[in-house]
């Protein structure tokens, strides 16, 4: 047979329960009132202001150039801003390939920048613009001489040199550093033909389309040249396959060519006088 349970053995318990739960509802309210209470002195308070603003990753301009396209300035509320829009602002600049703008525990906004590599410079009116992996030619010039990116010469043909700038930014950068100039030098076979001045005293005469996939070998090419023993640098040509002449055997050939040709010219000249002669 089933106990029965007086009711009135279950008010205390019921009491209890009921004031907890009120006690809980309570303690929600209250927090919940110091919270927004908080936020709204937050909010109106200095404490919300943007104190600093870091900037990463700027090479080409100033960080100084980057926060005056972000918008933003120090002592604008921290809130007051979407990160998306100040990305699009800072990403519109030509040079920056991809742009991150976050908000650092209060007070602070980190933009994280990065450009297109700068991997060659072009020479105009004896100033030297840098130019980028993406093909464009950076808009500020740069007086000084370059030591970190080869010299572009004799390369008007805009869409040609897009696409070595392309193959350059493919480059293992230790091979890059290598290069001091880099001259056009096409013929109506190839009109792809580049001859490359390196920093360690080789030529070499390449085609922009391989460019990349051949020059990243240079450094074991030379290191082949130097083992032979008695070496001479000279030229290493890479266009179709890959040979070495060096300097003394190209520009030997080069002068014996250039004395048969004088001396054919020579000949006419004799041919000529004679004939002159005959007719007087």
């Amino acid at each position: 047979m089933d106990k029965v349970i007086d009711i009135e053995d279950r008010i205390p318990t019921l009491r209890e329960k009921r004031r907890r739960r009120t006690n809980f509802k309570f303690t929600v309210l209250i927090f919940l009132f110091f919270i927004t209470l908080f936020l709204l002195l937050y909010f109106q308070s200095p404490f919300s202001d943007i104190k600093k603003i870091n900037i990463s990753g700027a090479e080409l301009v100033d960080n100084e150039e980057y926060i005056n396209y972000s918008g933003l300035q120090t002592g604008d509320s921290m809130w007051g801003f979407r990160e998306g829009e100040v990305e699009k602002s800072i990403k519109e600049q030509h040079w920056v390939k991809d742009v991150q703008v976050k908000r650092k525990w209060l007070t602070t906004v980190e933009i994280k920048v990065d450009e297109w590599q700068k991997v060659a410079y072009i020479s105009k009116d004896n100033v030297f613009y840098p130019m980028l992996e993406n093909g464009d030619v950076f808009k500020e010039p740069s007086t000084m001489e370059p030591i970190d990116a080869p010299l572009f010469l004799q390369f008007e043909d805009e869409k040609l040199r897009k696409r070595l700038l392309k193959e350059l930014a493919k480059l293992d950068t230790t091979v890059l550093a290598l290069i001091s100039q880099i001259n056009a030098t096409p013929s109506s076979a190839d009109p792809y033909s580049i001859t490359l001045y390196m920093n360690d005293g080789y030529e070499v005469r390449a085609e922009i389309t391989t460019l990349a996939k051949k020059l990243n070998y240079y450094p074991s090419i030379v290191a082949q040249i130097e083992n032979t023993g008695d070496f001479e640098k000279g030229i290493i040509d890479i266009e179709v396959g890959s040979y070495y002449r060096s300097y003394n055997d190209e520009y030997t050939q080069l002068n014996l060519n250039f004395e048969e040709v004088e001396a054919e010219s020579e000949g006419q000249e004799v041919l000529v006088d004679e004939e002159e002669t005959i007719t007087q």
